[in-house]
């Protein structure tokens, strides 16, 4: 009879005890706050679903859940096809793909505030770059005043940071290809369009489901930079939902409200990570039939 080791759990214990401290004991703060109405610091009353309820009659939950898919599906629907073509254009050794790494990199090294600001003067129209150039083609473009221009700027500059991280995830699943994949390709005189449809993309999938799930996520939790870019506007442009969560809870201090939020906030998330994950596995299961 076959014995296992368990002793290599032991190992894990110390991820399991930070995960405790970091994210499971302020969920269960959260779960708490979102059932009282906290009068004083010493005292609360049990409400039940009352916030839940309050909140999800709320108008400006509502639209700013709409700003947020329509950002987020944008940030899907133009990175991951842009990601793929900038890997695949990218050489494969040599010097040249080590500079071309390291370029594709610099945006991420930027922190979050840093990319708001940058972006910030990049889009002013007296001294910005981007701004005195689009005014000087005709185009009355001002960010600050108009909703359109301020959502663009944001989704924008949201492709400039974080593309690249699709565009190394990408190149590192395309240089995990065997070349015994190609020689073949080559023999059989397929396209550069058969090699991508039938080879590439194919194991390409589970590294595009890690891009697809990190970047849903992201995107679905931006806050920085819109924040430090328009601050939330003009009017609530740009007012995603991590906005909207700090203006109750900080802004209003409606510490109810904004427990219940948070975890329909977080439930939202789970459900979409789960809905994209399970679409994708059908996607890769039907190809590979």
């Amino acid at each position: 009879m076959k014995t296992y080791n368990n002793r290599a759990w032991f190992l894990i214990l110390p991820v399991i005890l930070c995960v405790a401290f970091s994210a499971i004991l302020p969920l269960m703060t959260i779960v708490n706050y979102s059932v009282q109405d906290i009068l004083s610091p010493s005292q609360s009353v049990f409400v039940g679903t009352e916030w839940f309820k309050l909140v999800m009659r709320d108008s400006e939950l509502h639209g700013a859940l709409y700003r947020q898919m329509l950002f987020s599906l944008s940030v899907l629907a133009i990175q991951i096809p842009l990601g793929i073509l900038i890997a695949l254009t990218m050489p494969a050794q040599g010097w040249k793909a080590s500079l071309s790494l390291v370029l594709i990199a610099l945006p991420l090294l930027i922190p979050w505030n840093v990319v708001g600001t940058i972006w910030q003067i990049f889009g002013r129209g007296d001294i910005g770059l981007l701004g005195y150039g689009v005014n000087s083609l005709g185009v009355n473009y001002n960010y600050t005043g108009d909703s359109i221009d301020a959502w663009v700027t944001v989704l924008v500059m949201d492709i400039w940071h974080w593309t690249p991280l699709v565009v190394l995830l990408c190149y590192a699943g395309l240089r995990a290809i065997p070349d015994a994949y190609y020689q073949a390709a080559r023999i059989d005189g397929a396209s550069r369009w058969a090699v991508f449809r039938f080879i590439q993309l194919p194991k390409l999938r589970n590294v595009l489901m890690i891009a697809v799930l990190l970047r849903f996520m992201d995107s679905f939790m931006i806050y920085t930079e819109p924040f430090v870019l328009t601050g939330g506007g003009p009017g609530n442009a740009t007012t995603f939902l991590s906005q909207y969560l700090t203006q109750k809870a900080v802004g209003q201090f409606d510490l109810g409200p904004a427990a219940a939020f948070s975890l329909i906030y977080f439930l939202i998330i789970l459900l979409f990570c789960f809905l994209l994950y399970n679409w994708m596995q059908r996607v890769g299961t039907g190809d590979q039939k």
